[in-house]
C-alpha cells in the first residue's frame, strides 16, 4: 500500500454532519479509539485522553481526543454545534485508509468525508 521509504503516514478526516448523539458521548468516543487502534493494529500507550474543550466558544466547543500511539498519535476533535468531526491518524507504520473511513462510518455516520492523505519524510 505504501512506498516504504516514507518516514510517516497522515490521514486528515474532515467529517460534517456526524450523528450529534454519538459525537457527544465520551464513552462512544473512546470505543472508536479503542476499536480504530485495534483495526488499523497500532499499539496504544496508555489510555486514550478526552476531554471537552472550547466550551467558552459555542461554534467550536465539544470533546478531544488525544491516543498516543508507539508509532505516533491519533486526534481527533468532535464539534457539537455543527456536528463536525476532524480526524488525524498520524503514523511511522502504515495502515489502511478505507479501514479508518468505515470505523468512523459505523461510529459517527458523517454525511460527508474529505480525505486528505499526506505522506511524511523530512529527508
Amino acid at each position: 500500500m505504501n512506498d516504504i521509504s516514507y518516514w510517516g503516514y497522515h490521514l486528515l478526516l474532515d467529517c460534517s454532519n456526524c450523528n450529534r448523539k454519538m459525537i457527544k458521548d465520551p464513552d462512544t468516543i473512546e470505543e472508536f479509539i479503542e476499536t480504530l487502534v485495534d483495526r488499523i493494529e497500532m499499539e496504544p500507550i496508555g489510555k486514550p485522553r478526552i476531554e471537552y474543550t472550547a466550551e467558552e466558544f459555542p461554534d467550536k466547543a465539544g470533546y478531544t481526543a488525544i491516543q498516543i500511539i508507539v508509532t505516533s498519535t491519533i486526534v481527533a476533535h468532535f464539534v457539537d454545534s455543527t456536528g463536525d468531526l476532524y480526524l488525524d491518524v498520524f503514523s511511522c507504520k502504515a495502515f489502511e485508509i478505507d479501514t479508518v473511513q468505515s470505523i468512523v462510518r459505523q461510529y459517527f455516520s458523517p454525511q460527508k468525508i474529505r480525505t486528505n492523505y499526506i505522506t511524511r519524510h523530512a529527508g
